[in-house]
């Protein structure tokens, strides 16, 4: 079979969409299976549905990338399948994106890096560099051919497109911390005092351009791990596919902006409204996505494991956990939330859908990894939200917290170097993985009657960041959660919630 190009779906016979030609309207920092199943598809579809015309210049953020050769090789394309389930039914999707134009490897063509910065017809800058991306670097030099980090390299585009007076742009950062547009303008604003930059380009920074603070929402596991599968999509296609992805069917977009932002981006003329949306402040959906997904996730695959659950999708097909997770999120979570109530039961509901997704095997251990901090970040606001809201403790996020517990003592066998080894009842070992601090106070502890550990983990301020054993009857309550956990299992301990 031939590699996919233009050409080979020529000689296919191809009748799908494709954008062959179109000027440079993205330049795009990374070439990762993230930006290619998210930000990619939302534009091919703006192509294709709102006549956007535009395409993406990519580039290469680091000097280790591999990809650069490999999708020019390929004019671009790619394949990308979109799993999950939606409102109870499977989806399994695939769609040819043709909205990448080049990859350039800046620090083997910095000249055309500048000169697809410069394009007369730029109208956004995206990026995802990873966490670590968006971080002032003061070894960075103007004269930099090109800068190695990322706030560097995007001040040399910007600077030349002020020195050719070009206007400026939407700045689309998808980076996964907060404030991530208003934290990347601050590394910008720095390099340019440091490199001693005119007041002019100041002023073009800070005003003619907009850096908008995002969050991003899109489980990709990218390529396909399984050989034998990787060849049957590529028999089923007629074409090798080297840079194949793959993500779940849902996917939101919250983008920071004034409302004028909406007709200036393409997503709303394309119908896309379900998965991009400008509002006013990102935080509130932030909040949804920690308390809702996330809390979620911590709340319930604790005790579900010692259930005797292994899968996240497992848990979805199981009443009782199921039941427990639907009644802490609606009764206890969303109820503290500042957003539009419909929005928060919409969100919910697609929450389950994609814990119950029928392609993904996401293991429940890969979940507890350091539940502690987890736990005060994702369902502790929650708690005391809900607590405050109807002055009695909230039943499924007190068991939850009792659970965590249970987690990290359920007949601990030995602390290893990196993790406390227990047992659980199906009678197989398993890893508690956190600080060390935190596996060495469980194993001190590990002889605790239910009410001493209770009161010991409650009153731990290093873990919570103050004394919840003041909480009035909250150690009581876990007590008798962590009691009924270890008596009667965690399964029916989770029932006596419902």
């Amino acid at each position: 079979m031939e590699q996919l190009s233009l050409r080979t779906l020529k000689n296919l016979g191809y009748r799908g969409y494709l954008k062959e030609k179109a000027p440079i309207k993205v330049l795009q920092f990374g070439e990762g299976n993230f930006l290619r199943a998210f930000v990619e598809d939302f534009l091919d579809q703006a192509n294709e549905k709102a006549n956007w015309n535009g395409k993406v210049a990519v580039i290469q953020p680091t000097p280790r990338g591999r990809k650069t050769d490999i999708i020019n090789g390929q004019d671009g394309l790619y394949t990308l399948y979109l799993r999950g389930s939606e409102k109870g039914k499977k989806v399994d999707e695939k769609r040819i994106i043709s909205s990448i134009a080049c990859c350039i490897n800046p620090y083997r063509e910095f000249d055309k890096f500048l000169e697809a910065a410069c394009s007369p017809n730029l109208e956004f800058i995206t990026s995802n560099t990873t966490e670590a991306g968006i971080a002032y670097d003061p070894e960075a030099k103007a004269t930099d051919t090109p800068c190695l980090s990322f706030p560097g390299k995007l001040t040399q585009a910007l600077y030349a497109r002020y020195r050719k007076g070009l206007p400026g742009v939407v700045i689309l950062s998808c980076e996964l911390i907060d404030n991530n547009g208003t934290e990347l303008l601050r590394c910008v604003n720095r390099h340019l005092t440091d490199w001693k930059l005119d007041d002019g380009f100041r002023a073009y920074v800070n005003e003619k351009n907009l850096f908008c603070n995002t969050l991003v929402d899109r489980i990709v596991p990218g390529s396909v791990q399984d050989a034998a599968e990787d060849a049957a999509m590529d028999a089923a296609n007629g074409y090798t596919d080297a840079l194949k992805n793959v993500g779940e069917c849902f996917g939101v977009w919250v983008i920071e902006g004034p409302a004028s932002l909406q007709d200036r981006l393409p997503f709303h003329r394309a119908g896309l409204d379900k998965f991009v949306q400008v509002v006013p402040d990102v935080a509130p959906y932030k909040k949804r996505k920690v308390r809702i997904l996330n809390g979620a996730h911590t709340g319930f695959v604790l005790g579900a494991y010692l259930a005797g659950q292994d899968i996240v999708r497992g848990c979805m097909q199981n009443g009782t956990i199921r039941g427990f997770m639907d009644k802490m999120l609606y009764e206890e979570v969303i109820p503290t939330l500042p957003l539009d109530r419909q929005d928060l039961l919409d969100f919910a509901a697609a929450v389950a859908d994609r814990f119950n997704n029928p392609f993904v095997n996401h293991q429940l251990l890969s979940i507890s990894l350091n539940s502690t901090s987890k736990w005060r970040a994702r369902n502790l606001p929650s708690f005391k939200d809900s607590l405050a809201r109807t002055g009695t403790l909230p039943v499924c996020l007190t068991m939850s917290l009792a659970a965590y517990i249970a987690f990290y003592s359920n007949d601990i066998q030995r602390r290893d170097r990196d993790c406390l080894v227990c047992r659980r009842a199906k009678g197989n070992e398993y890893k508690v993985q956190d600080d060390a601090w935190i596996l060495d106070f469980y194993f001190a502890h590990r002889n605790d009657a239910a009410a001493d550990l209770a009161h010991a983990v409650l009153s731990c301020q290093d873990m919570w960041g103050e004394d919840l054993g003041a909480i009035a009857g909250l150690a009581d309550a876990v007590t008798k959660d962590l009691a009924r956990i270890r008596a009667e299992g965690a399964e029916k301990a989770l029932a006596a919630c419902l």
